[in-house]
């Protein structure tokens, strides 16, 4: 491991969140919304989706230990102590609906571990899992529910709407996004919109984006690809005439590569400056400078077959990832984190009903 940081943790208190006063009208909006969107999907699939990060690439189940020897404001929560947990890792896109991946958006991954003992959420008091759920940008694009609702309202406009049109204007927005990333910048903007760069998601680093809590801390984590395997793939470019170039390309990985398993650090990062690094606005990068990223765990995953056409989306369909899916020393804090945990949950009642599928928590087995 790495020298670690010299740095000074704020302790959280919960004066250190603050809800907007029309907050509780915001988020019922945004259930309408996420709600509209899900019934148009299933209404024109005749199957229900997710409201969000619908279309999913690869289930995949490995192992996730923790580090041993952590110094004390690292070793919170689930890892206060070494051990291993069997993980469940779902790779997906943000969009309601099912697009072919010649639209690129952002990539996602959602990480399940199984068994976490500790006091619980009240909302997750009847499981025994921690999620996590990441993006590949280390931020969210607006600061908090208010300002996300706007866009969420133009994605609800669109949803099921001429897809060969947002191909072709993917291809547009990807090829501004290559000019102003030669330039030295970027913009998660054009990025959502469809100008993510095509390439490989097994190399890209995943981060939450909204803050938890970690133990008495406030932490912000991360998943990064750390074996050469993974590194190699990291900005390789992937077919543009292939409609599942994602499901495909971690399908081969997984199953042709013969090596080494895929290997992966979850990092944390904790919160040193309240006005540098705020709770309320996910919007805002934390420094690095002021609290590098920390490994805490490896992540493992064996070779396997990611993706198996019919069974994987039976099991797409059973399963729900939340990051209110936790133990209380890791709750999720922020306006974002309190939206989600309406929205998630409405989506998840509307997807159980309409395909008469109980969503549950999956059982142990082997990966």
């Amino acid at each position: 491991m790495s020298p670690l940081p010299d740095i000074q943790p704020v302790v959280f208190t919960p004066d250190m969140e603050q809800t907007a006063p029309d907050e509780i009208a915001t988020i019922a909006e945004l259930v309408d919304v996420f709600l509209g969107m899900a019934h148009t999907v299933a209404e024109y699939e005749g199957h229900a989706f997710r409201a969000v990060h619908a279309k999913g690439h690869a289930l995949l189940r490995g192992q996730l230990t923790v580090l041993d020897g952590l110094p004390p404001m690292y070793a919170q929560g689930l890892f206060a102590q070494p051990g291993s947990y069997s993980a469940l890792m779902r790779l997906s896109s943000p969009p309601a609906e099912q697009l072919s991946d010649q639209v690129s958006t952002p990539r996602a991954v959602a990480l399940k571990l199984m068994r976490v003992p500790g006091e619980r959420v009240p909302e997750s008091r009847d499981h025994d899992t921690q999620d996590f759920l990441m993006v590949n940008a280390p931020t969210f694009t607006r600061p908090g529910p208010k300002e996300f609702l706007k866009d969420a309202q133009l994605l609800a406009s669109t949803t099921e709407k001429a897809p060969e049109a947002k191909e072709m204007l993917s291809s547009v927005l990807q090829a501004a996004e290559h000019v102003l990333e030669a330039m030295g910048g970027e913009s998660q903007t054009l990025k959502t919109m469809g100008g993510e760069p095509a390439t490989h998601p097994l190399g890209d680093t995943f981060y939450a984006q909204t803050p938890f809590l970690y133990g008495p801390y406030i932490a912000k984590f991360a998943l990064a690809p750390v074996s050469p395997s993974l590194t190699a793939l990291t900005g390789q470019k992937l077919s543009s005439d292939d409609e599942d170039a994602q499901r495909h390309a971690v399908s081969a990985f997984f199953h042709d590569g013969g090596g080494p398993p895929a290997q992966w650090e979850l990092r944390v990062q904790l919160c040193t400056d309240l006005d540098r690094m705020p709770i309320e606005d996910a919007s805002v990068e934390w420094p690095e400078s002021l609290s590098p990223y920390v490994p805490v765990a490896s992540l493992v995953m064996p070779a396997q077959q990611s993706w198996l056409q019919g069974r994987s989306q039976v099991e797409e369909d059973e399963l729900a990832f939340d990051p209110w899916h936790s133990i209380a020393a890791h709750r999720p804090l922020g306006g974002l984190n309190r939206a989600r945990k309406v929205v998630l949950a409405a989506s998840r009642q509307f997807r159980g009903a309409f395909n008469r599928c109980p969503i549950h928590e999956p059982k142990l087995r082997r990966a």
